[in-house]
């Protein structure tokens, strides 16, 4: 099992959070639990290669993700695919999404500029 966290900071966890089970919630398992602060995307689908886990987690001016996959290649794919949508929809708050595998070795980064 491969595992990388992201510390995203930002004055609006929950709406992002919020934000992105819902998105992502018409294509795989998403969800979002506003009194617990808690969610999780679910990239589950045996028709589609990759396959992980992201818990969402709001805290005080940050959104902690952590993801959980199969192989390298699988956490390196999700990373992008999370981060992606998730600097889409922060442009405005310039989100910068900066990912640390287990053991502390640095995973991809993304932020505005990084956008297509």
């Amino acid at each position: 099992m491969t595992t990388s966290t992201a510390r995203v900071s930002t004055e609006r966890p929950a709406r992002y959070a919020k934000q992105m089970a819902d998105h992502f919630g018409r294509k795989i398992t998403a969800h979002w639990d506003e009194a617990a602060g808690q969610g999780a995307l679910i990239f589950d689908d045996p028709e589609r290669p990759v396959r992980g886990e992201v818990s969402l987690v709001a805290g005080e001016g940050v959104l902690l993700m952590h993801l959980e996959c199969d192989t390298e290649e699988a956490c390196a794919t999700l990373e992008k695919v999370v981060a992606v949508h998730l600097v889409r929809f922060g442009r405005k708050d310039e989100l910068v999404v900066r990912w640390r595998r287990a053991g502390g070795e640095a995973g991809s980064a993304w932020g505005v500029e990084d956008l297509d």
